[in-house]
């Protein structure tokens, strides 16, 4: 039903004139340009409208023309019924629309006294304010029709400019008359038939249509159990505290943004855990799977004289560490243990991670890979998680890494499964990566991940360490990861303990971590590095186990340039 209703409402006007043959009214075509602090804004697809006493259509020149790139909207305003008609042409065979005849009757104006002469057509000036934008609008009523490039102001006369906030310009060069418009047979003629849809919907689809969105985990449980088992579509190794997906990714163009979403609940475990989402490499002879099918042994060792080994941690002339996506913590018992009743404590039922990956995006494009995701905890409800990685068609400027090295990550991910904890900075070479590089690379950067764990008062978690970055003997970079902000999320964190001193644990100030969030990387620029070897070396002045007690440090490093 809702299908026949559209298609009649779309046609209602070419039904009319092919019974009565009344032609449709005589109208105008406005051409509008958009500008930006005086400046036109380049590659711009101008703006149409199609206006006659009965109806107006909001377009532009490639949409009109039938070269727009999908998806794209346009807007029909009935003027006699004061509706909104939004239809957004998805893909070549489907539409979506929806109806609105409210928010023309909301809008507000004020009426100012001024005036100026626009293409020849004396105008007036309204202003109104939406979220804390102010418009101007320059409109005329000599053509005796309304409508306007946006769908503001269409119903107080021929809208010829829309200034916002004083530096952004959207304006009239060009009216044409027409012997006669109909704005509503052009909109059917360029676009499908489509079912009406109510509006949160409709702008849902069109914002999903807009961008690549590829599922990779949901729902998906990461406990610890020996129940825990792989299937068709999801591996699951170390006791099921980590888990694994083939994944296809679409060539990603220059200029596109990348970002990752995350979602976490507790499904049993109440406390704060180690959490990573990452890449496997497989560009060498031996990968990161290798350990997990076979056994952390059959990794690459590294060892610094402090008297352990350190399975996977570097990349080796024949391996690459893993790529960390992401680096995040859970909080404590998020929807789990919501039950825990405190005065003024409305607690949060999911905790949300998202970050931008697209500097990673050579690791991705056009490329089939394992993803994964660990937890470390020895819950047998652990964790419920969903993960996607969305794609942004873009020209971003900023996107101007091709070259994403991974050199070390000394996150345990197979804690579960015997792999070292990262103690090899209680020795004073602490953590040394040499690589090679066929040849030169401009403007390199580490992409530098650190976090520090262990311990109770005295330990590396809860105590400032320098973290100091050496490259090829030289020092380029020291600072002391802290976060001083964890207690805004005391939220995320029901089970969290409480303290004689009014504080609770999930208040506390970390080694660059918080309970319910994720540790950005920081960007350590490092120059141009010429073709040959190369040395990395990572120094922090870990503390000293007490008793049972020890620290430790998470840190991955990536190597960026062009």
């Amino acid at each position: 039903m809702k299908k026949i209703i559209t298609i009649t409402f779309l046609s209602l006007f070419a039904f009319i004139h092919s019974q009565t043959g009344v032609k449709p009214p005589k109208g105008f075509k406005i051409t509008y340009t958009r500008s930006s602090n005086g400046k036109l804004l380049e590659n711009q697809d101008a703006i149409f409208i199609f206006t006659n006493a009965l109806e107006t259509l909001i377009t532009s020149e490639k949409m009109n023309s039938g070269k727009a790139d999908f998806p794209f909207e346009q807007t029909l305003i009935n003027h006699s019924e004061n509706k909104i008609i939004q239809v957004t042409q998805l893909k070549k065979e489907k539409s979506v629309t929806t109806v609105d005849s409210l928010s023309l009757a909301k809008q507000n104006f004020e009426f100012l006294t001024e005036s100026k002469t626009i293409l020849g057509y004396k105008c007036q000036k309204a202003k109104t304010i939406i979220n804390s934008n102010t418009i101007e609008l320059w409109y005329t009523n000599d053509l005796q029709v309304k409508g306007a490039p946006t769908t503001l102001g269409q119903n107080i006369g021929l809208v010829l400019e829309m200034v916002r906030n004083g530096n952004f310009i959207i304006k009239a060069t060009k009216i044409e008359k027409m012997k006669s418009a109909s704005p509503s047979l052009i909109l059917q003629n360029s676009t499908t038939n489509s079912p009406i849809l109510d509006g949160l919907t409709y702008k849902d689809l069109v914002w999903k249509s807009r961008f690549t969105t590829i599922k990779i985990f949901e729902n998906e449980i990461i406990n610890f159990s020996d129940a825990s088992k792989s299937n068709d579509s999801i591996l699951r190794f170390a006791n099921g505290t980590i888990i694994l997906k083939k994944v296809t990714f679409p060539e990603i163009k220059k200029g596109d943004l990348v970002f990752l979403d995350l979602i976490e609940q507790s499904n049993g475990d109440a406390y704060d855990r180690t959490g990573s989402v990452f890449l496997i490499p497989q560009d060498k002879k031996q990968s990161f799977i290798d350990g997990l099918q076979n056994g952390v042994k059959t990794l690459p060792i590294y060892e610094n004289g402090n008297g352990k080994q350190y399975q996977g941690v570097v990349s080796t002339k024949e391996y690459s560490s893993l790529i960390e996506l992401m680096r995040f913590f859970t909080p404590f018992g998020i929807k789990q243990y919501n039950y825990i009743q405190l005065k003024d404590k409305n607690w949060h039922e999911i905790v949300p991670y998202r970050a931008e990956i697209t500097d990673l995006k050579t690791n991705l494009s056009g490329k089939t890979i394992y993803i994964g995701s660990f937890i470390g905890n020895y819950d047998k409800g652990g964790h419920k998680v969903s993960l996607n990685i969305t794609i942004h068609p873009s020209e971003s400027n900023l996107d101007k890494t091709n070259v994403a090295i991974p050199l070390f990550n000394t996150t345990n991910v197979m804690e579960m499964a015997g792999q070292e904890y990262a103690t090899m900075f209680n020795h004073e070479k602490g953590l040394e990566v040499t690589f090679t590089i066929d040849k030169e690379i401009k403007n390199v950067k580490l992409r530098y991940i650190s976090t520090g764990h262990g311990g109770w008062e005295n330990g590396d978690e809860f105590v400032p360490k320098r973290n100091t970055i050496i490259l090829n003997g030289k020092e380029v970079f020291s600072f002391i990861p802290w976060r001083q902000d964890c207690g805004g999320y005391r939220l995320f964190n029901p089970a969290s303990g409480n303290f004689n001193d009014g504080l609770s644990s999930s208040d506390l100030s970390r080694s660059n971590w918080c309970p319910g969030t994720a540790t950005n990387p920081i960007y350590i620029e490092l120059g141009d590095l010429k073709a040959g070897k190369h040395t990395i070396q990572v120094k922090i002045p870990q503390g000293a186990n007490e008793g049972g007690s020890f620290s430790s440090w998470n840190v991955s490093g990536i190597l960026l340039g062009e």
